[in-house]
């Protein structure tokens, strides 16, 4: 998935997976992952998707500043 804001672009195929959280088994409608990426610049962005009854029924991309990475990493 790419999503670009007017100054970055954040690519899930260019960015490194730093965490990986998976909530449900695959098909269940309240599943969802949560990907956390980082970018070869050093820029940090969630992935998330789920289910139609989960917290992300669609796909989306939400920036993070490298200190909110590093909470979300420590929480998660």
């Amino acid at each position: 998935m790419i999503k670009t804001t007017k100054t970055k672009t954040y690519n899930t195929e260019t960015a490194t997976v730093e965490k990986k959280v998976t909530f449900g088994e695959y098909g269940d409608p309240a599943g969802y992952e949560m990907t956390m990426f980082k970018t070869p610049e050093g820029d940090y962005f969630l992935y998330t998707n789920g289910g139609e009854a989960s917290p992300y029924p669609t796909e989306a991309i939400k920036t993070f500043t490298k200190a909110n990475a590093k909470k979300w990493l420590e929480e998660n």
